[in-house]
């Protein structure tokens, strides 16, 4: 059989198909756009969420699927269509790249938020077996924050230097991903992922900066200011929820797990190595 893994060639979905690939499994990676060059022993398929009509043939054959949830409000796809799609094709189990943002306030109408809840419920409904994945903060924002700043002018702009996240190595996801995907026990069961260890956002620029070897400039900036900083590389909803974030956790240590240790028997990666696997990202 073989294991279906959407947004193959993004931040999450390609150590996922990397990592099934490594326990032995036919992978299909499935991405919108066909892939540029040979592919490390899986079968790549070009496949878009956002087109109904393109997912049998992607899941034809299949037993297993890693899916990702909402990645943008302007873009939701239709997840009954999705959850249709996977049942006709004999899918027996889902494994979901969703969000905290689905319980750190179950009440709220953030769109990041009901999106995600919303795709969680249908694959609820769908009689799948499923596992979900709640990662907090992305190591991976701040390359989308940060990067072009530190390679134009060595410098990060922050409006609460001192607050504190706990960012998730996106090889921490993805190892829940194929641990779920390849091992009894996780059906049915939702794992809120966060970081290790709680940073500062001032020494997490520092990280970088001892990854690329030159220390970089901490601006101070107006929360105005920050929050159009990051509108310009993220939908503007989830730029104010970001900043507004930061605001809260101002001198307030993150919330950390262990999560990822437990699950897969291997201990999480730091921030620092994160920096030092990106750092040509930021030269």
């Amino acid at each position: 059989m073989v294991a279906v893994v959407f947004g193959a060639r993004g931040n999450v979905g390609r150590h996922v198909a990397d990592g099934l690939l490594a326990a032995g499994e036919q992978v299909r990676a499935v991405s919108r756009t066909p892939a540029t060059g040979p592919t490390p022993g899986y079968e790549a398929v070009v496949a878009d969420l956002d087109r109904p009509e393109t997912l049998p043939a992607a899941l034809d054959g299949a037993d297993k699927l890693f899916l990702y949830g909402m990645l943008d409000p302007q873009k939701p796809y239709d997840i009954e269509k999705v959850t249709a799609a996977a049942a006709a094709a004999g899918i027996r189990q889902v494994v979901l790249l969703s969000s905290v943002a689905v319980v750190l306030d179950p009440a709220a109408d953030h769109p990041v938020a009901r999106l995600n809840r919303t795709i969680e419920q249908a694959v609820q409904r769908s009689g799948l077996d499923w596992t979900f994945l709640r990662p907090g903060t992305f190591a991976a924002n701040t390359r989308t924050w940060w990067a072009e700043s530190i390679r134009t002018g060595n410098v990060v702009r922050l409006p609460y230097p001192l607050a504190q996240s706990a960012p998730v190595h996106e090889k921490d996801i993805a190892a829940l991903a194929v641990t779920a995907l390849t091992e009894p026990g996780h059906s049915h069961q939702a794992y809120t992922v966060h970081g290790a260890e709680s940073l500062t956002l001032r020494r997490q620029v520092e990280h970088i900066g001892e990854a690329i070897g030159r220390p970089i400039r901490v601006e101070h900036v107006s929360h105005e200011q920050a929050r159009a900083d990051v509108a310009r590389t993220m939908h503007p909803v989830v730029a104010e929820a970001i900043v507004g974030q930061w605001a809260a956790a101002d001198g307030v240590a993150a919330v950390t797990s262990v999560i990822a240790e437990k699950i897969t028997g291997a201990p999480a990666h730091a921030y620092a190595q994160w920096a030092v696997d990106h750092a040509d990202d930021f030269r």
